[in-house]
């Protein structure tokens, strides 16, 4: 699993996590990577963004074999 530490909250933020997340009956890390998760999927994940990550090393992408000609990403 990987992890993130955040730092320099704004002033509240940490209350407001925990108020909410008791309302969500589970506790503040779970809240948070909800709301990190929710607002994630909102977005579409390209091919770029898989293969850019370290998990994406192992993605053999062929464009050849699934009918579809390659082209360069505009950057």
């Amino acid at each position: 699993m990987e992890q993130i530490l955040i730092r320099n909250l704004p002033p509240g933020t940490k209350a407001k996590l925990k108020a909410r997340a008791g309302q969500h009956h589970r506790n503040t890390e779970a809240e948070v990577r909800a709301i990190l998760v929710e607002a994630l999927e909102r977005e579409p994940v390209t091919l770029v963004d898989l293969l850019s990550t370290d998990e994406g090393a192992d993605i053999d992408f062929e464009p050849g074999r699934l009918g579809l000609t390659a082209r360069v990403p505009e950057l």
